[in-house]
């Protein structure tokens, strides 16, 4: 169940609601990666054995480890969000996970 639920008994002259939303927890670009790499193994079974290898070839330059060059992290990341975007619905939480990792990085 999501979204506001409001009870109201009584009274007069009822306007609006106060919303007392916290900031979700900030994740470090490590959480980030392991999540990922997570959603990237599962999605690597459900993909065609050569999305799979190509998935494989981008998984040593997706981490958040500062001596690998940004532009190669960058192309990893693009190469598994463009592999998830062609499989649909099951490749969305992936497609997602790169936005916010890329986020996290400033790229």
């Amino acid at each position: 169940m999501s979204g506001d639920t409001v009870n109201m008994y009584g009274g007069q002259d009822n306007k609006g609601i106060v919303h007392h939303h916290a900031a979700p927890p900030a994740r470090s670009p490590e959480q980030a990666v392991r999540e990922l790499l997570a959603l990237l193994a599962e999605l690597r079974a459900q993909v065609p054995a050569e999305s799979a290898r190509y998935i494989d070839s981008a998984l040593p330059a997706i981490t958040a480890d500062p001596a690998v060059a940004p532009e190669e992290r960058h192309r990893a990341l693009l190469a598994v969000a463009g592999i998830a975007a062609t499989v649909g619905a099951v490749g969305v939480p992936v497609v997602e996970a790169v936005r916010a990792l890329l986020a996290l990085l400033g790229a």
